[in-house]
């Protein structure tokens, strides 16, 4: 009987677990939007992943390669206390091209359109008027499209934070850390250069 008591008081006195909500977004390449998005305070883990098409667990190349009808995306599961669904979509907007149809920025075709994945009537209201306020702001047509949820994919393990690795690769300019090879790759890429030419001092994630 102590035992159940004592394993009653701790119950009643450990808080809840935190709300934890989802976020889909596609804004181009997944490591760039993985990399921003896991800066933001009361983003609790963001993973690379394919959403959007018709095919079943696709693997990187057949999603870069075409006709899956996938998109790169990432899953963001943050933290509403801290930082909400509006304001992420606010950061996103801010953070691609969203008046570019045909990819972003060096990275071309399907794949690599911006997208906003909603999983409900209220994510839709929120992202209809993300759009609407972001178009106003930019003074330019948007066309990231707002779709419903579907199935998504996580890519595989040497996607994940690959911003972060250690390890080498082999790139256009020799091998090089994988972080540093993702840092060139974004520069090279011209997705800072773009996103500050559009957006300016709005630009929070540009380097």
């Amino acid at each position: 009987m102590m035992i159940r008591f004592l394993l009653a008081l701790f119950l009643l006195a450990t808080p809840a677990a935190a709300a934890t909500e989802t976020a889909y977004l596609a804004g181009g390449c997944f490591w760039c939007v993985e990399s921003d998005f896991e800066s933001v305070p009361g983003v609790r883990s963001v993973v690379s992943g394919f959403t959007g098409g018709t095919v079943a667990n696709p693997t990187y190349k057949q999603v870069s390669h075409g006709g899956t009808g996938h998109y790169e995306a990432v899953q963001i599961r943050f933290d509403p206390a801290r930082v909400s669904y509006a304001e992420l979509l606010r950061l996103f907007f801010r953070s691609v091209d969203p008046t570019d149809a045909g990819g972003q920025f060096c990275d071309r075709g399907d794949s690599y359109r911006t997208a906003i994945f909603v999983a409900d009537a209220a994510q839709r209201a929120t992202a209809e008027a993300a759009r609407a306020e972001a178009e106003t702001a930019l003074g330019r047509r948007i066309v990231t499209k707002i779709l419903p949820a579907s199935a998504f994919y996580p890519a595989g393990a040497e996607h994940q934070d690959y911003y972060k690795g250690q390890g080498l690769v082999l790139t256009r300019a020799g091998v090089k850390r994988q972080s540093d090879a993702y840092h060139f790759y974004r520069k090279a890429c011209g997705r800072d250069a773009r996103v500050k030419a559009l957006w300016g001092a709005q630009a929070v994630f540009a380097k």
